[in-house]
């Protein structure tokens, strides 16, 4: 238990957090507010890495790096969204047929299955990190990383106090809503998923300069990772009406990767850990049900 309480693993449990927690704010944009269930995001988050280990290698700043691979996850959201709405396929598929199809995209952008960028630069290095005091250097990738997910949040919640956030949860809660409001749901839902699948890239972006390599398989069970995170986070600040959601989501994508570094600190078999994961969410999913029921059953108590 000693060996989990270090600083250097508080430090990794944060980063890793931070990154993920950009990534759970897009499947909190599909699972909550849309009531998709998007498993392109699989696909998007290497697609990210892809674009920016292929970028980076070509010389382009590895900043600049970061809205691009926003708006190309953002492009694979929106064919996922055509692909649903326009072609009338179920949402469940639409996001299999895109997961499917991006990783032989991800091949094709990277030109292999794994592709490094050691010494090529990343938002992590350069002048910035340079020119930071020595005392703070070692947590200049914590410090970045913090920073970037607080713009990331501020602007989310920014754009959901907006007119066109109001009708994107509309359109998962009320469709008939938007519909009365002279609005296509088909296109707010689009809308959505783009936004979500480019917070999704942008996470694939950012880890594949924090770890210096493009991966094809980064992308698997990343829904189940965003979806634990969102879980974990919605139902822990579920009675604090203060806090809000975003927040709540940052907050379970830092707890998520807690548990999964106290796994390793526990000595467990790396063959072990998507089976740990997958019961870890398999779990909290129950556990977030069965609250559920118990307060729907209240509420038909209180009501009879």
């Amino acid at each position: 238990m000693a060996t989990f309480f270090t600083p250097d693993n508080l430090v990794t449990i944060l980063e890793q957090g931070f990154i993920f927690a950009i990534m759970a704010l897009g499947v909190y944009i599909t699972y909550k507010i849309l009531d998709f269930p998007d498993l392109s995001v699989d696909g998007t988050f290497p697609l990210g890495g892809a674009v920016t280990a292929i970028l980076i290698t070509k010389g382009v700043n590895a900043w600049l790096t970061l809205p691009i691979a926003f708006l190309i996850g953002a492009l694979a959201g929106f064919i996922t969204g055509v692909i649903h709405v326009k072609l009338k396929v179920r949402d469940l598929l639409s996001g299999i047929i895109m997961m499917t199809a991006l990783y032989s995209i991800n091949l094709h952008i990277a030109g292999k299955a794994n592709l490094p960028i050691y010494g090529k630069g990343s938002i992590f290095t350069g002048q910035l990190v340079d020119c930071a005091p020595e005392a703070i250097k070692p947590y200049m990738t914590l410090i970045i990383l913090a920073v970037i997910m607080i713009v990331i949040k501020l602007l989310m919640d920014a754009f959901m106090k907006t007119k066109t956030g109001y009708l994107l949860r509309a359109a998962g809660d009320n469709p008939m809503l938007v519909t009365s409001l002279a609005k296509d749901k088909g296109s707010v839902k689009i809308l959505g998923l783009s936004l979500a699948n480019g917070l999704v890239a942008l996470a694939g972006s950012i880890l594949c300069q924090e770890q210096q390599f493009f991966e094809v398989s980064s992308g698997t069970g990343t829904v189940v990772i965003g979806l634990a995170s969102v879980i974990i986070g919605i139902n822990l600040f579920k009675h604090f009406g203060w806090v809000k959601a975003t927040t709540a989501v940052i907050v379970g994508a830092v707890l998520y990767k807690a548990c999964y570094m106290f796994a390793i600190c526990m000595k467990l078999s790396a063959n072990d850990l998507k089976l740990i994961t997958a019961v870890l969410f398999l779990v909290i999913l129950v556990l977030s049900q069965e609250r559920k029921r118990k307060v729907n059953k209240d509420a038909r108590v209180k009501e009879s």
